[in-house]
């Protein structure tokens, strides 16, 4: 793997393809066995976490349904600190068991706003699976029951990460370079 320049930014590997792959395997195994007789609404959140929502589903091997929502809480590399709902969902949670499906977790804004959201729909439960989550950026406490991988606070980008649009469709994940 070599380096990305992403408007005008340079970006260094983080993890490849292949241990982005593993990662979302293992998480793939616990939920099947955890939600088994469930049958979760797992809940892609766009439009970040489209590649691992994909790889992650095609993975699930139990009754299930998917959906998604389109939030935005970024501005260029920071965190507006605000979550906007941009498509709403559609489907009854009333009852069910919901799988919040992230690319990123890092302040825990967007997380605490959509578990309110969600909460007032009357699900069994919300669980979050996330690819990443920055621990050491989280403003709330959160449980988040699915995490693929702890990072630093880094600026990420690729497999479905971007900066201002672009780089969401690299395979690999890359860390900005001047954040080392």
């Amino acid at each position: 793997m070599k380096s990305v320049t992403v408007n005008g930014k340079r970006f260094v590997p983080y993890l490849s393809e292949e241990a982005l792959a593993e990662k979302v395997r293992e998480i793939a195994v616990r939920l099947n066995n955890d939600l088994a007789d469930k049958d979760p609404v797992f809940l892609g959140v766009l439009n970040g976490a489209f590649m691992f929502v994909a790889d992650l589903f095609r993975q699930i091997n139990i009754p299930c349904e998917i959906s998604f929502v389109k939030l935005a809480s970024y501005s260029g590399m920071r965190s507006t600190g605000s979550m906007k709902e941009l498509i709403g969902l559609n489907e009854n949670l009333r009852g069910r068991h919901v799988v919040v499906v992230e690319d990123i977790v890092d302040t825990g804004n967007t997380i605490v706003a959509l578990q309110a959201a969600l909460e007032s729909r009357e699900p069994a439960s919300v669980q979050i699976c996330t690819l990443l989550c920055k621990p050491t950026a989280l403003l709330h406490e959160l449980q988040l029951e699915y995490v693929a991988l702890e990072v630093p606070e880094h600026f990420f980008l690729g497999y479905g990460l971007d900066f201002d649009g672009h780089g969401r469709n690299l395979p690999t994940l890359y860390h900005l370079e001047e954040s080392e």
